[in-house]
C-alpha cells in the first residue's frame, strides 16, 4: 500500500454505532486536521437518505396555536352544552313522569330537528369560508360570527324560561336559535380549523440533535398531525359541558342548562380578543369559488380534462384546483360516517330513555364519547404514533380514515345487539314505555343504561382516526388560496350526513330499531371497504403532495417581526 505524499496527512475516520463515520482531513489554510461530517448538522435540510432512515418527530407547538385551541374549546363547550339537552327538550313533555322535557314533539320529530340543526351547522361553514377568503380574513370572520352566535344563545335562553314555554314561545324560539346559532358556529368552524394550523409556519423538514445525541427529523407534517390532535382534544374537553347541562336540566330546568354555556362563550371571545396581537394571519385573497366553478365547467366541456382550463386561468391555479379536488373526492365518503355519528345525540339518547337509568339523566352517557377521546388521544399521540414511526410502520391518512369507518360500523353493530337485548326484556319488550305494564311510561325495560358504554367509546375511537385525519387532510391537501373553502367542503359532508338522517328518521322507531342499527353497520362496512379500494393509492403520494406548499413564497416561515398580525393589518387598512 503506497504512503501518502510528503506534507499531506493520511485521512482517518472514526466509526459510530449508527454506521456513520467522521472523517479527518487536512485544512488547506494551516495544515491542521479538521473533522468533516458526511451528514447534516442541527437545523440543516436533511438528505433523502436521512429522511428515509431517521426518526420523524413533531416540532414545538406555538403559543398562538394554544390560544386558538382555547377559543375552540370555549365554542365547543357552548355548543355541546346546548345540544346535550336538546333531544329531551324537544322530545318529552313538560309533565313527563321520568324524563325532563319541554316541547313534547316525540322521538321521530325530535330526531328530525336534531338532524336539521346538524345539517344547517355544517352547511354554513362554506359561507364562513367565503366571507373570510373574500372580505374579512379568518380572524375577523371568527369575531364577526361570534357576535352572531351570541344572538342565538340569547334567544334560546329567553325562550326556554318557564314563562316563555307557558306562552308557547318555546318551539319558535328553538327554531330561530337553531338558524342563528348554526350560522354563527358554521362561520367559526370553517376558519378556526385552518387558523390553528397556520400558527405553525415551518414548511420543510429539518435535522435536530436531541439531548440524548439521537439525530431526528423535525417534520412539519407530524407537527400538523399533532396540532389537530391537540385541537380535537380541546374540542372534547369543551364538550364535557354536557355533563353539567344535562344534570341542570334534570335538577333545575332547561333555562339554567342553557345559561351556563351562554356565559362560558364569553371566555372564548375574551381569549380571541386579548390574543389578537399574537395570531399569525393571512390577508383575504378573494374567494376562488367562482373561478373554480368556471374552470370545472371548461373541464366538463372538454371531457373532464382540467388542463383545458389552463389558457384562461393559468397553470398554477389549475394545479392548485387539481390538488383541492383530490381532497374533495376523499371527503365524498364522509356523509355515511357523520350519519352514524349523529346517532349519539339522537337515537342513542332515546334508547337510554327506555333503559334503567337509576337516577342518571338519560342523555348523560353521550359524554362517554368525549371522555374516551380525551383518554385515547394522548395514548395515540405519545405512544402509538411515535412507536409506529420508530418501527417504520406507515399509518398514513387513507389507512387511518378507513380504520375509523370500520370502528364506527362496529359501534352500530353493538347498538343493534343492545337494542335486541332491550326488545327481549320486559316489561314492554318491543314497545318500551308503551304498554300498560310500564305504568304510564314510569317503568322502562330492565336493561341497565351502562350497557350502552361500548357504543359511545367505539365512535369516540373512530373519531380519532376518521374525523381528526379528515381535518388534517383538509388543511394539508388544500392549496394556500383554498384552505378555508376546502375545510368548509369537508365540514359540509356532515350536513349531507344529517340530510340522510332526516330522510331516514321516520324509520327510527320501535319495533324496527334493531334492523335500523344493523343496516347502518352493514352499509358503513361496505362504504369503508369501497373508500380503501378507491383511495389507497393516495398513501403513496402523501409526502409529494405535502411538499407542494414548501416552495410557496407566501407561506414560507418568516421572522416574528415580519409576520403580519391581525391588529397590524387592521392598522394598515385604517391608514
Amino acid at each position: 500500500m503506497s504512503e501518502p505524499p510528503a506534507g499531506e496527512m493520511a485521512p482517518k475516520a472514526d466509526m459510530f454505532d449508527n454506521g456513520k463515520s467522521l472523517e479527518y482531513t487536512t485544512a488547506a489554510e494551516d495544515g491542521n486536521s479538521v473533522a468533516k461530517a458526511p451528514w447534516g448538522e442541527d437545523g440543516d435540510v436533511p438528505t433523502e437518505e436521512e429522511l428515509a432512515t431517521l426518526r420523524h418527530i413533531g416540532d414545538k407547538i406555538p403559543y398562538s396555536a394554544w390560544l386558538v385551541a382555547v377559543v375552540e374549546l370555549a365554542e365547543r363547550f357552548t355548543y355541546y352544552g346546548l345540544t346535550g339537552p336538546f333531544q329531551n327538550y324537544m322530545q318529552n313533555k313538560r309533565d313527563d313522569p321520568r324524563l325532563p322535557g319541554a316541547l313534547g314533539l316525540g322521538q321521530s320529530a325530535a330526531t328530525g330537528l336534531q338532524y336539521f340543526f346538524q345539517f344547517w351547522c355544517y352547511v354554513t361553514p362554506l359561507l364562513g369560508a367565503i366571507v373570510a377568503d373574500a372580505w374579512l380574513g379568518r380572524y375577523n370572520a371568527i369575531v364577526f360570527f361570534a357576535v352572531i352566535y351570541i344572538c342565538g344563545l340569547l334567544i334560546l335562553f329567553v325562550t326556554s324560561l318557564p314563562s316563555s314555554l307557558d306562552s308557547g314561545a318555546g318551539l319558535g324560539g328553538l327554531i330561530g336559535c337553531m338558524i342563528i346559532l348554526g350560522l354563527g358556529t358554521g362561520g367559526i368552524k370553517s376558519n378556526v380549523s385552518p387558523l390553528i394550523a397556520e400558527q405553525y409556519t415551518r414548511t420543510k423538514p429539518a435535522l435536530k440533535v436531541l439531548s440524548s445525541g439521537e439525530r431526528v427529523i423535525i417534520d412539519p407534517n407530524v407537527t400538523i398531525q399533532s396540532l389537530y390532535n391537540i385541537f380535537y382534544w380541546c374540542i372534547n374537553i369543551g364538550s364535557l359541558s354536557a355533563i353539567a347541562t344535562v344534570w341542570m336540566e334534570l335538577k333545575i330546568d332547561f333555562w339554567a342548562a342553557y345559561l351556563l354555556p351562554f356565559c362560558f362563550f364569553f371566555v372564548g371571545l375574551f381569549t380571541l380578543i386579548i390574543g389578537r396581537k399574537s395570531y399569525v394571519v393571512r390577508p383575504p385573497k378573494g374567494s376562488v369559488l367562482l373561478d373554480a366553478g368556471k374552470a370545472l365547467g371548461i373541464a366538463a366541456r372538454n371531457g373532464f380534462k382540467m388542463d383545458a382550463a389552463i389558457p384562461q386561468f393559468g397553470e398554477q391555479f389549475i394545479s392548485e384546483l387539481k390538488r383541492a379536488l383530490i381532497a374533495c373526492r376523499v371527503f365524498c365518503f364522509y356523509p355515511i360516517y357523520w350519519l352514524l355519528y349523529g346517532q349519539m345525540n339522537s337515537n342513542f339518547v332515546s334508547m337510554a330513555g327506555t333503559m334503567e337509568t337509576h337516577g342518571l339523566p338519560n342523555d348523560l352517557l353521550f359524554n362517554l364519547n368525549p371522555i374516551s377521546i380525551i383518554i385515547f388521544i394522548p395514548v395515540m399521540e405519545r405512544g402509538v404514533y411515535p412507536l409506529l414511526r420508530k418501527l417504520r410502520i406507515p399509518f398514513k391518512p387513507i389507512t387511518r380514515i378507513t380504520f375509523g369507518f370500520f370502528l364506527a360500523a362496529s359501534s352500530m353493530a353493538y347498538a343493534a345487539g343492545i337494542q335486541r337485548w332491550i326488545y327481549n326484556t320486559g316489561p314492554c319488550f318491543e314497545f318500551p314505555l308503551s304498554c300498560p305494564a310500564s305504568k304510564g311510561g314510569a317503568l322502562p325495560n330492565k336493561v341497565h343504561v351502562a350497557a350502552q358504554t361500548p357504543a359511545y367509546v367505539l365512535i369516540g375511537l373512530s373519531e380519532i382516526f376518521a374525523s381528526i385525519t379528515g381535518l388534517e387532510y383538509a388543511f394539508t391537501k388544500a392549496p394556500p388560496s383554498m384552505k378555508s373553502v376546502v375545510m368548509g367542503i369537508f365540514l359540509l359532508q356532515n350536513a349531507f350526513g344529517s340530510a340522510i338522517g332526516i330522510a331516514i328518521s321516520p324509520t327510527s322507531k320501535n319495533p324496527h330499531l334493531v334492523t335500523f342499527y344493523a343496516c347502518l353497520a352493514g352499509v358503513t362496512t361496505l362504504v369503508g371497504t369501497a373508500f380503501w379500494l378507491c383511495f389507497r393509492h393516495h398513501n403513496a403520494t402523501e409526502e409529494e403532495l405535502n411538499k407542494i406548499d414548501a416552495n410557496n413564497e407566501e407561506f414560507k416561515p418568516r421572522p416574528a417581526a415580519d409576520v403580519e398580525t391581525a391588529v397590524g393589518r387592521l392598522k394598515n387598512r385604517k391608514h
